[in-house]
């Protein structure tokens, strides 16, 4: 499935860049939410074993992930397209068994935004 996201994402980059609207894919890890019953939210030990294996010490919120579609939906980021951007807090030396299959794509015009969870 997550390939399948990713080659959808370049070929909307293609087809909608003339519009000037960009599109990309957004792969976040394991993040305190109600995604695969709540795991990482609602039980410590996976909670501190995920936080243990990132770079930042600490598993996902919610808003860091609101916050970067907010930043990708801006106009700052129009010059960003057709990638693959992992929000993990990790800096990819562990492999982290709880990372999520979901991807949120987002798409963004200027001079309006929308975005397709």
């Amino acid at each position: 499935m997550k390939g399948r996201v990713e080659v959808l994402t370049r070929y909307l980059a293609k087809e909608l860049g003339p519009r000037r609207i960009t599109v990309n894919v957004l792969a976040p890890g394991a993040i305190e939410t109600d995604f695969g019953g709540g795991a990482v939210r609602d039980n410590p030990q996976i909670n501190s074993f995920i936080a243990s294996q990132t770079a930042l010490g600490r598993v996902g919120l919610p808003d860091d992930i609101g916050d970067l579609i907010a930043l990708l939906l801006s106009d700052e980021c129009r010059w960003i397209n057709d990638q693959r951007i992992e929000a993990s807090g990790h800096s990819g030396f562990f492999d982290n068994p709880f990372e999520t299959e979901s991807f949120i794509t987002a798409y963004a015009c200027s001079p309006f935004n929308f975005m397709l969870l």
